[in-house]
């Protein structure tokens, strides 16, 4: 979908601490807003029905479903994509776990497993495998990555610990 069409919205939405301002359609999914308007590529659309993933980013440091949240309704709020968590010289902890267990094959659900591991490192700094394994459930991986992602995960939470303080 277009975002910038006719009978646009204007609409300031802060997104990696940055304000933007854009004008988007009537309805237009944050997805839309994000890829289409402010060239954030890391959420990635998926099934465009909030199910798979793909399009997670970070609201208020809440794991959400872009795909299916109106660009609208997060006005306010912060919202986090992966390309706001770190750079290529400095990852975030949780990217640099994900790079040293190897837990891309594809990639495609990575965007989602890195932004629910983030999420769930800053409302518990040391999940049980169990835990893990529940927040990252919703999260489709078909290439079978699993077992890197969660050692990934286990090793972000060593990261995150050694650096003493909870990921943002």
């Amino acid at each position: 979908m277009d975002t910038r069409t006719a009978g646009a919205e204007p609409l300031r939405l802060r997104v990696n601490g940055r304000v933007h301002e854009v004008a988007a359609a009537h309805g237009a999914s944050l997805l839309a807003v994000l890829r289409n308007d402010l060239g954030q590529n890391g959420p990635k659309y998926g099934c465009g029905l909030g199910e798979c993933g793909a399009c997670t980013v970070l609201v208020d440091g809440v794991a959400a479903r872009s795909c299916v949240i109106p660009a609208a309704g997060v006005v306010g709020r912060e919202i986090t994509t992966l390309e706001g968590l770190g750079t290529a010289e400095a990852p975030h902890p949780v990217q640099q776990a994900f790079i040293e267990a190897q837990a891309a094959q594809c990639g495609y659900c990575l965007n989602g497993m890195i932004l629910a591991t983030v999420a769930l490192l800053a409302r518990n700094p040391r999940p049980t495998e169990a835990q893990v394994r529940d927040a990252l459930s919703h999260n489709l991986c078909r290439c079978g990555t699993h077992v890197e992602i969660l050692r990934a995960v286990e090793r972000a939470a060593d990261l995150v610990a050694r650096a003493g303080s909870a990921p943002r």
